[in-house]
């Protein structure tokens, strides 16, 4: 009989577990999608402000540097974009675990 009632307490243990991990799951991907659709408004209208500049350069040698600038500066913002997404996934995944942990240490 002790065997059927922890079986059930497990069982409920795993499946508050699995609710807490898709909460926070939930939780870190509205952070992430955020994130993406704050960096892609800023990217698109970093991208605008340099063909603005592009066209009302001067000089083609002129042109040539603000889209040099533009490429630089946006190899730089998608680099430093990679490494925090990254980051929020690498967090995303912590936190999905941490409610498993309790478990995991039990079944060992």
């Amino acid at each position: 009989m002790a065997s059927f009632e922890d079986a059930g307490k497990y069982g409920k243990e795993f499946m508050d577990s699995g609710l807490t991990s898709f909460a926070a799951v939930t939780k870190n991907m509205q952070t992430i999608a955020t994130e993406a659709s704050e960096f892609a408004k800023a990217s698109f209208e970093n991208g605008t402000a340099a063909v603005e500049k592009m066209i009302s350069a001067k000089s083609p040698e002129k042109a040539f540097q603000v889209q040099a600038d533009y490429a630089k500066s946006a190899y730089e913002a998608f680099v430093a974009q990679a490494t925090k997404m990254g980051d929020l996934y690498a967090a995303m995944a912590k936190d999905a675990y941490k409610p498993f942990e309790t478990i995991v240490a039990k079944a060992k």
